[in-house]
């Protein structure tokens, strides 16, 4: 299946060049792009394969999206064709000449369920290479559907047996997701799903991954919809009643969860590896949040009000005692990356902060950095229903109570299998909190505007609280 095989009426090298013409416009409408702080001021193909020949059409594509300085590589999956459109969303078509109609592709099943096949398969289609890992017997011939809710990637469902992550935003070599899901399964790990294949590609003469097969759990909750209407249980209340009074009082999955945090941290440090750091990491440490934040004030005015009160909070990571233990970690650890199935909970997602750089993404960290993005999370889950409405002291104090109680669940969960509590550590763990606050201060401004009260709120409370 070549690259260059023509389409029925286009020439595919027109057609790769008709579709990045377009989508410049395209781009920024799709909710996995991460662009959309910037201007798109060019998109070159870098390479492009035929999975399905004929009509319809299934090409996959990598660009190169230029924004001034910033040079990213991303990957769709274009259907294309001569007949009616199928019934995918409208934001997935990409509007064309020629009398084709041309769309992003994940959401057609007729096409997509190649891709099972051909992992199963163990196929080489020119540059893409399909495997399944070692031992696993994939069923074929099962059809896909999205799951809508994703954000900086795309899943596909086949059946109810297997996820697909199509990986939107690639970066050199294979991706940390996949590296730590097959190092924790390996040792045994309880906490994730199974990896079952991957998709590879050769970019620029560098090996991507493009994809990772995962066994899917139908039965699961979602850690952010279960915590939520905790929330919402406990505030929409009549009986007033405290959180830990409440019928939907999430505090004892909290705590578990803090144990199943706490496990993976351990079986990471156990596969992988640690390395002790010494006063340098913390200067670098610190001047990278020092970075951040002055970044982001230039661009968040509200933001700039606080920087003269988190500057000194950052800077008490330096009185932390070295050396200090560092390893791979999740990175970028909150309640929507977590599963609660019937024997626990499962960690998700192992990529790291979707702005964050390759490099920062694959550097080794503290576990403080993951305990501090599910704190994160806990005043994300208790605020949510505040966002755009009026202000009313009593619910916002309410949902402060609500976190509170969580959030120390969550550390108690830690502690009992870590051996130490999170909390002991106070200096670095507001310090990373408070990092983290700030990079979704970014990611708000960018994304939701409606949603920056919720970090802005929690970097005034977490400062005032640490004077």
């Amino acid at each position: 299946m070549s690259g260059q095989d023509e389409h029925p009426t286009v020439p595919r090298d027109e057609l790769v060049a008709q579709l990045a013409a377009a989508l410049p416009a395209w781009l920024p409408t799709q909710r996995w792009f991460g662009g959309k702080d910037r201007e798109i001021t060019a998109v070159h193909p870098v390479s492009w394969t035929t999975l399905l020949e004929g009509d319809p059409l299934l090409l996959h594509l990598v660009v190169r999206v230029e924004q001034d300085d910033r040079r990213e590589l991303y990957q769709l999956l274009i259907g294309s064709r001569q007949s009616q459109l199928p019934n995918v969303p409208a934001p997935a078509s990409i509007g064309l000449e020629d009398g084709l109609t041309c769309y992003e592709a994940s959401g057609d099943a007729d096409l997509t369920s190649c891709l099972l096949d051909l992992m199963a398969e163990g196929a080489q289609v020119e540059a893409l290479t399909f495997e399944h890992e070692s031992g696993a017997d994939l069923a074929t011939g099962l059809r896909a559907h999205p799951i809508t809710t994703e954000q900086s990637n795309t899943s596909l469902v086949y059946g109810s047996q297997y996820i697909l992550k199509l990986f939107r935003k690639l970066v050199p070599g294979v991706n940390k997701d996949l590296v730590l899901h097959r190092a924790l399964h390996e040792i045994g790990s309880e906490q994730i799903a199974e990896p079952l294949g991957s998709i590879s590609a050769e970019v620029d003469g560098e090996e991507v991954t493009i994809g990772m097969l995962q066994r899917f759990m139908p039965d699961a909750a979602d850690g952010w919809v279960m915590a939520t209407t905790s929330v919402r249980d406990y505030l929409t209340d009549p009986t007033g009643l405290p959180p830990e009074e409440s019928g939907g009082d999430f505090a004892g999955e909290a705590y578990r969860l803090g144990k199943a945090v706490a496990t993976v941290h351990a079986d990471l440090a156990r596969a992988l590896g640690t390395e002790e750091v010494g006063e340098d990491r913390l200067h670098s440490v610190l001047d990278s949040m020092l970075g951040r934040l002055e970044r982001v004030s230039a661009q968040v005015p509200e933001l700039a009000q606080h920087a003269d009160a988190l500057r000194p909070v950052f800077e008490r990571i330096l009185d932390a005692p070295v050396p200090i233990a560092t390893q791979f970690i999740h990175g970028d650890l909150h309640l929507g990356q977590v599963l609660r199935t019937i024997h626990g909970w499962l960690l998700l997602d192992f990529e790291g902060e979707p702005a964050a750089s390759h490099a920062e993404r694959a550097a080794l960290a503290s576990p403080l950095r993951d305990v501090a993005g599910m704190l994160r999370s806990f005043d994300y889950a208790a605020q949510q229903l505040l966002v755009g409405q009026p202000e009313d002291p009593e619910r916002a104090a309410g949902a402060m109570a609500w976190a509170r109680r969580n959030r120390d669940a969550f550390c108690d969960g830690y502690g009992k299998v870590a051996g130490r509590d999170p909390r002991e550590s106070a200096d670095v763990l507001r310090a990373l909190e408070l990092d983290k606050a700030v990079y979704e201060v970014a990611y708000e401004h960018a994304n939701r505007p409606e949603w920056l009260t919720v970090p802005l709120a929690s970097i005034a409370r977490i400062v005032t609280e640490g004077e």
